[in-house]
């Protein structure tokens, strides 16, 4: 567990990188769409998420830790390597965590390279069509110092901060809000996309297990329902980050 001093360093870092701009990408205007993204992953986010997505003519982001597949966290079983290979024939996005789930601030640039190296070639060796092109941070935790190399190594990276991205954005501190029962009701999700509808912009939403009992990180499936039939109403497209930033000529 960190320590208070290395706590208080993530939140400053993470702060930081709020505010240090790596990759500024002006955003179209009249874009509006909405990405699903679940990290770490759990079987369920899978098994009962992707379905879902797939019900509504979406695809989703996983965001994974090749370290963590097929372990069990202390809240949900990993997802196994069949279930990563059923994601992708399935044309959802396999994208990159830390290969061992370090934090961006725990590790230094030779380190964060070896992590997200070893990570390719984790996946690379399940399918060779597999491409690793967007990041997110794990924890969400930024850092203002590894922002300039990942941009190097990834289209995108996602971070945790809530809000729609719309107009110049940082394209390696996007941002996303909780699809998260103990952080979001359905009037939060309607104000969620009600902005992204006004604005244009493109909302990401992020989570873990797909439950009726989730862990205090996942949702239900009936708020991700909840969530999917608001994206239905205002017909606003449901993508994967990697085709999101395509449709956004990023």
């Amino acid at each position: 567990m960190p320590s208070m001093s290395s706590a208080f360093a993530a939140r400053v870092n993470n702060r930081l990188a709020r505010h240090f701009c790596a990759v500024p990408y002006r955003l179209p205007a009249n874009n509006p769409m909405v990405s699903f993204t679940s990290d770490d992953i759990p079987q369920s986010a899978a098994s009962a998420g992707a379905p879902m997505l797939e019900e509504y003519g979406g695809r989703g982001t996983f965001y994974i830790s090749g370290g963590l597949v097929g372990q069990w966290s202390g809240h949900w079983a990993g997802i196994s390597t069949d279930g990563i290979l059923e994601l992708h024939r399935s044309g959802h996005e396999i994208a990159c965590h830390t290969f061992s789930h370090k934090r961006a601030l725990e590790l230094d640039a030779a380190a964060m390279a070896a992590e997200v190296e070893t990570n390719r070639r984790y996946f690379c060796a399940l399918d060779p069509s597999i491409k690793l092109e967007n990041f997110a941070y794990p924890y969400g935790q930024g850092s203002v110092s590894r922002k300039p190399l990942l941009g190097s190594l990834f289209r995108s990276s996602r971070a945790i901060l809530p809000g729609v991205n719309h107009g110049t954005v940082d394209l390696q501190f996007l941002r996303a809000s909780p699809l998260i029962d103990r952080y979001i009701d359905r009037a939060g999700i309607e104000r969620a996309f009600d902005e992204a509808a006004a604005t244009g912009g493109w909302l990401i939403f992020y989570g873990h297990d797909v439950v009726e009992k989730p862990s205090p990180y996942g949702c239900t499936p009936r708020m991700l329902r909840d969530a999917l039939e608001a994206a239905a109403r205002r017909k606003m497209p449901i993508v994967g980050v990697a085709e999101a930033l395509r449709r956004a000529g990023a």
